[in-house]
């Protein structure tokens, strides 16, 4: 999802011409969105090793009635990988301080991290895993994409990648070129963070808790909850001294309307897998700065005691 929505990732043929001078991409996690910019990326021309825990036979990427493959390396184990220019962190937050064995072999003395997860906070979950003066650029992400097995992702809508402006922005632009993937600085980057995490605010926590696809919010009444879920958190966000207010929540209110009714959230995917969920990233992010405030988020409360039920079903189940 995205506020305006981008237009989906470019025709997929003919293959992007290579950039003049290749760079070492490092890809950790062989989820939706790791699957997806690893394609992405290797389709631009870049030398890319996807860091995964369990090694994938291909990976294809279908958007758009098109399908492709993309023959990334793939290493299943740290001590298979050397330092390389980039790496692209995109497990879900929860999962971070799992890939310090990755960033210790991946990250040198040039290596910039590029932290794709939802959520607040990108630099402070990683700082402590990386030595001392690594470039840490966080990222904040809209695409819709879905894993539908290992190694096969299916792309919706959306293809844009928005970072703190200033050089490593820059750079990240021009590695970035020719690959589909849009990156957009934000000279205001807490409220475009708190922008982003609005528009997962109600649809994450509502479509993994009902089992359902974002068409549920064509319903008014779910419409109507969606509003107030939103306005609760605009109060927190602008306590936190971001940027957001009423046009905000009736701009996600549009976004919603927008996304294919077919479509679902990273949390729902993780519902329908058996997997942990990062609802602490989200909902509760919202509810732990609202207690630091002194505001009440009765609504935000519910849904994160309501979300902790249900994960805590899914790891007695053996979700990892």
């Amino acid at each position: 999802m995205s506020p305006s929505p981008p237009p989906p990732v470019p025709p997929l043929s003919p293959i992007p011409t290579a950039p003049a001078a290749p760079s070492r991409i490092a890809v950790i996690g062989g989820g939706a969105i790791g699957g997806f910019t690893a394609a992405l990326v290797h389709r631009a021309g870049h030398d890319v090793t996807l860091c995964v825990r369990t090694p994938l036979e291909t990976l294809t990427v279908e958007s758009e009635g098109a399908v492709f493959e993309a023959p990334v390396t793939v290493a299943s184990a740290p001590d298979r990988v050397g330092p390389a220019d980039w790496v692209l962190l995109t497990t879900k937050a929860q999962d971070t301080a799992g890939t310090a064995g990755w960033l210790e072999r991946l990250c040198g003395p040039e290596t910039v991290v590029a932290v794709l997860q939802n959520g607040l906070g990108h630099e402070q979950r990683v700082a402590p895993l990386v030595p001392e003066g690594t470039g840490i650029l966080p990222t904040i992400v809209y695409m819709s994409v879905e894993r539908t097995a290992p190694g096969r992702i299916v792309h919706h809508i959306a293809s844009e990648l928005h970072v703190p402006q200033g050089p490593l922005a820059e750079r990240f632009a021009a590695l970035l070129a020719g690959s589909g993937i849009d990156v957009v600085p934000e000279a205001d980057f807490a409220t475009a963070a708190w922008r982003k995490l609005f528009t997962n605010l109600a649809a994450n926590p509502l479509t993994a808790l009902l089992q359902q696809r974002m068409g549920i919010f064509a319903d008014p009444g779910m419409a109507r909850l969606t509003r107030d879920l939103l306005r609760e958190a605009a109060e927190v966000a602008r306590a936190e001294g971001a940027d957001i207010g009423e046009e905000d929540v009736r701009r996600t209110l549009e976004i919603y309307t927008l996304v294919p009714p077919g479509g679902g959230s990273s949390m729902l995917y993780d519902r329908m897998a058996g997997r942990p969920m990062e609802h602490e990233y989200l909902t509760g992010a919202v509810v732990r700065a609202a207690e630091r405030h002194g505001i009440a988020t009765p609504l935000n409360s519910m849904l994160l005691t309501l979300l902790r039920a249900v994960d805590r079903e899914l790891r007695a189940a053996g979700g990892t």
